[in-house]
């Protein structure tokens, strides 16, 4: 099992723009079976050794993973702890706070960078990130600056470039001085995603593993537009939760099951001129 590289996030936040992918209901095993067949070229380029580090969901299902997320807590190495995090919220006692972990006295992440100096942008995904709904708002209010559109959900057949677009738009206006925290929440394998593979009449193990190839196409794209600015990048990129395609009769995710608490996680730096 590849490890991502320690990191001293007091030396990267300010440094640095930020970068993360949230690769909404990707499986774990999915994931490291595309990469290790080349499948996924992009994401093989930059993983750590070219491989996927399997960790575990704080959660089972989108909205509730990404509040732990935003409060800094990253899905966690499978082995035993306590293990240092990128991210903390300053409270007493936490023992996965070390001297590389980046402290802020906020009751977020997003809000915490946002007092950093960083302008933070939010361009969602699936349906928790909305604004059709009181509940849809929540995760985006945290942002100073979040988009969504019919185009980037779950039923769009291609919903990165429409999000790509809008970030193209992002990085261009945001003053060149002042870092960048880009959130992106990618939904292609999020079901309904047999359109992800021809022919294909309903949702399968295959169209998932397809979405995530339709994904890996794009990255190229989305790294260039990260380090556009001139800034190297920290890059955080995992799924939230897997999902069953029948496993042991279950089906879906928000459910304890093995399949859908282990997600594909990676961190890595983004060079300027790389991409």
């Amino acid at each position: 099992m590849t490890v991502s590289a320690p990191v001293d996030m007091n030396a990267v936040v300010g440094t640095h723009d930020l970068l993360f992918v949230t690769l909404d209901t990707l499986r774990h095993d999915v994931a490291a079976e595309l990469a290790a067949a080349g499948r996924t070229p992009t994401l093989s380029r930059v993983l750590p050794g070219g491989r996927w580090e399997p960790r575990h969901s704080p959660a089972s299902f989108t909205y509730a993973a990404h509040h732990a997320f935003f409060a800094g807590f990253l899905p966690t190495p499978t082995g035993p702890g306590p293990h240092p995090r990128l991210f903390a919220a300053a409270f007493p006692g936490s023992e996965s706070t070390t001297d590389g972990t980046w402290v802020f006295d906020a009751p977020d992440l997003v809000t915490g960078l946002s007092r950093a100096g960083y302008h933070t942008v939010c361009l969602g995904g699936v349906g928790f990130f909305n604004r059709r709904s009181a509940l849809g708002s929540v995760l985006p209010d945290l942002f100073a600056e979040d988009h969504w559109r019919p185009e980037f959900g779950v039923t769009s057949p291609d919903p990165l470039t429409a999000q790509l677009d809008e970030l193209e738009r992002v990085v261009a206006d945001t003053a060149p001085g002042r870092p960048l925290f880009t959130f992106l929440n990618v939904a292609a394998m999020h079901q309904p995603n047999r359109h992800h593979l021809p022919g294909a009449l309903e949702d399968t193990r295959d169209s998932h593993a397809a979405a995530l190839a339709y994904v890996d196409g794009h990255l190229a794209r989305l790294f260039a537009l990260a380090t556009r600015r001139g800034r190297p990048c920290l890059a955080i990129l995992c799924s939230d939760h897997g999902t069953a395609y029948g496993e042991d009769g279950h089906h879906g995710h928000r459910l304890g099951h093995e399949i859908v608490w282990t997600v594909p996680y990676a961190h890595f730096t983004l060079r300027p001129g790389d991409w």
